[in-house]
């Protein structure tokens, strides 16, 4: 156990080294941290009520000392929900692809490990949901179901899902056939000491940048469906929310677009950037 224990510390240390010569995966970091300061201590930085207090003297302000953002169409505070828009989005996509990468990864391990006629079905209809747009699909879901915050999750959580499966039933593929596996099944290892213990610390790479990128898609996923008024519904500080509101004041409030247009470009940007860093460090190829 000791041995095993100092053998994936050093895998981990090797992988931060790696990362850290990233200089883009540094920023993305950084920048990813930051947003995550914002939606953790969202209450701390500026109370949600001040994201949603309406004054109709204030509407419509350009930033200043006094409103750092400026304010929207209802007077209310672009700073404030920025900040508050950064945990309900950030929310989104971490919660979707959680919840995909259990549901995803269940079933992608049941392919990978027992095949058959379940895994023919499951490609099958993998196959058919990789062949519908993802945002279009999601809006039917939302359409059918309603719109709210719950059915949203659900809508892009179902679209995540086929990436997910296909990505740890091919790992799983990969290390079935492998020697080490062999001996544990020699050995009479069960099902579940196999899975535990040798499969999913080795399958855990490419699992994990899979859920990194994944993050970024489904916040633009579920931006683009609050966007056309399919997703989280107002006075809720969301940034595909405010976008889509501030579409009325392009020409007269071009900020009330402009900063949660750069919210949701740099939280994408950082998470890209960070998947592709962990992608290059957890790559056993450039350890060689």
């Amino acid at each position: 156990m000791e041995i095993k224990r100092k053998r994936n510390h050093g895998f981990a240390q090797d992988a931060w080294k790696l990362f850290r010569k990233n200089k883009a995966a540094m920023a993305g970091l950084v920048v990813l941290a930051v947003f995550v300061f914002f939606a953790v201590f969202a209450d701390l930085i500026v109370p949600y009520e001040k994201a949603l207090a309406q004054n109709a003297q204030e509407r419509l302000m350009a930033p200043c000392a006094q409103h750092w953002l400026g304010t929207d169409e209802f007077g209310r505070d672009m700073f404030a929900r920025i900040i508050h828009g950064s945990r309900r989005s950030l929310s989104l996509g971490v919660g979707t692809t959680a919840v995909s990468l259990f549901f995803g990864g269940i079933i992608g391990a049941c392919c990978g490990l027992y095949g058959s006629r379940f895994d023919s079905i499951v490609m099958r209809l993998c196959d058919i949901l990789s062949s519908v747009p993802g945002l279009l699909f999601a809006l039917a879901v939302v359409a059918a179901l309603g719109s709210s915050m719950t059915n949203l999750l659900i809508a892009v959580t179902i679209v995540s899902l086929p990436g997910f499966i296909r990505i740890v039933r091919s790992v799983i593929l990969s290390i079935v056939e492998q020697e080490y596996i062999m001996a544990a099944r020699a050995c009479d290892s069960s099902n579940f000491t196999i899975i535990t213990r040798h499969i999913l610390p080795n399958a855990m790479g490419p699992i994990i940048v899979q859920a990194s990128m994944s993050v970024a898609s489904m916040m633009l996923t579920a931006a683009g469906l609050s966007f056309i008024g399919m997703g989280v519904q107002p006075p809720t500080p969301e940034w595909g929310v405010m976008l889509s509101t501030a579409r009325t004041y392009m020409s007269t409030a071009p900020y009330l677009l402009l900063f949660p247009g750069i919210a949701i470009a740099l939280s994408a940007l950082a998470l890209n950037l960070v998947g592709d860093g962990l992608r290059d460090a957890l790559d056993p190829r450039l350890k060689m």
